[in-house]
């Protein structure tokens, strides 16, 4: 018998981790939960816990650490708090998987930390790459650390390139939705959207900054730096394509201009379960693709109403810390603007404003990236302080 593969979600009360456990729920004779992670969602973490029952809970908000041990001392569960605690929680021995679900530039460190035990990362935190893809490939393949993506559009990038290793890769074609906005034809339009318009995607169920960046076009700026890192193809060589009824999640072409496409409808459970499966295929009974619902059209982005793709690619030709800065300053931008400080399109000018200051340092270890991720978000707040 096939033993279980053991999974550490780091990020368990978010949508991808919800989803990841909904996937092991159906599938407990292939899969089992070693260790959960969330910030402060204390009570959905409790009842994770009490039905999955793993080895050890991590609450990184210490505040909320008492609530969590108290609902759990009855059952042989160990719970630890803080950051520190999740960087050993991924080295642990009874941790074959660990889902990389946290948000933002968060899910950096734990992802070090696993790669630097070898274990096999299934990464939805793109952020990680965004901010250090060179660090991060160049120590997965010394630790032989296996990066399974869990983003829809990579993990059908990496499903497309399956038994192609020989085949020269001439083009990745990554398909986006267009967000809510994409018919909008005005900056005008624009400027007067509303955090729940801009919340209301048309297609999948996110989380509040994945969202806001699906609808900016940021999204696909940091899935196009992601790409290029997990795939080692430059950034000219992989192009973004709106394919509003996302059924077609990306495709490749080949040198001799063949075209592989991977196709589903928009449910994250697929790609998760994916990864999960270590690439074997694990049924299910979802809903099925009827082609004949659908008729599949394409267009290009418009980077004069969305400048955050062109902005993602300005960013990843500067090359070295570059990504870093883009990456904190789209964090806040996206936390003003969900607070009411700052508007739909000024969210661009203030990630602009930020890659224009920045002088990019060629080479970067994880304390240079943290020292300057806290620089440019101290930064961008004194000038979003000035505005007022």
């Amino acid at each position: 018998m096939t033993p279980k593969k053991r999974i550490a979600i780091l990020g368990s009360t978010g949508s991808i981790g919800t989803q990841a456990l909904e996937v092991i729920r159906d599938h407990r004779e292939e899969l089992e939960v070693s260790v959960l992670v969330a910030r402060r969602s204390t009570e959905l973490l409790i009842r994770q816990a009490l039905e999955f029952e793993p080895r050890l809970v991590v609450i990184t908000d210490e505040t909320c650490y008492e609530e969590v041990r108290r609902a759990l001392s009855t059952t042989s569960i160990e719970v630890q708090t803080g950051s520190d605690s999740i960087l050993e929680a991924v080295q642990r021995p009874e941790v074959d998987i660990v889902l990389t679900a946290m948000v933002g530039f968060s899910g950096l460190a734990p992802t070090l930390s696993a790669i630097e035990a070898g274990k096999t990362i299934a990464l939805s935190n793109k952020e990680t790459l965004v901010v250090a893809g060179e660090l991060i490939m160049s120590l997965a393949k010394r630790h032989g650390a296996r990066i399974l993506p869990v983003d829809s559009e990579h993990s059908a990038i990496y499903q497309c390139l399956v038994g192609e290793e020989a085949n020269p890769l001439e083009r990745i074609l990554l398909t986006a939705s267009g967000g809510p906005f994409r018919t909008y034809r005005t900056i005008e339009e624009l400027e007067g959207v509303t955090v729940e318009q801009a919340l209301a995607h048309p297609n999948w169920s996110m989380g509040a900054k994945v969202t806001i960046d699906s609808a900016s076009l940021m999204n696909k700026g940091l899935e196009m730096i992601e790409a290029r890192w997990l795939f080692d193809t430059p950034a000219e060589s992989i192009e973004v394509i709106v394919h509003p009824q996302s059924i077609i999640h990306s495709m490749v072409e080949f040198a001799d201009g063949s075209v592989k496409a991977q196709l589903g409808l928009p449910d994250m459970r697929l790609p998760i379960s994916y990864a999960l499966g270590l690439t074997e295929r694990i049924a299910n009974d979802y809903p099925r693709l009827n082609f004949m619902d659908y008729s599949f059209t394409f267009e290009r982005p418009n980077l004069e109403l969305f400048p955050n793709l062109a902005l993602a690619y300005r960013a990843l030709e500067l090359g070295g810390t570059t990504p870093c800065v883009l990456n904190a300053a789209n964090e806040v931008a996206v936390e003003a603007f969900l607070s009411g400080q700052l508007g739909f399109r000024a969210m661009s000018t203030l990630i602009e404003r930020a890659l224009e200051a920045h002088r990019p340092a060629p080479s970067y270890d994880l304390d240079l990236l943290v020292a300057l991720d806290t620089e440019v978000r101290q930064q961008c707040r004194q000038w979003l302080g000035s505005r007022r």
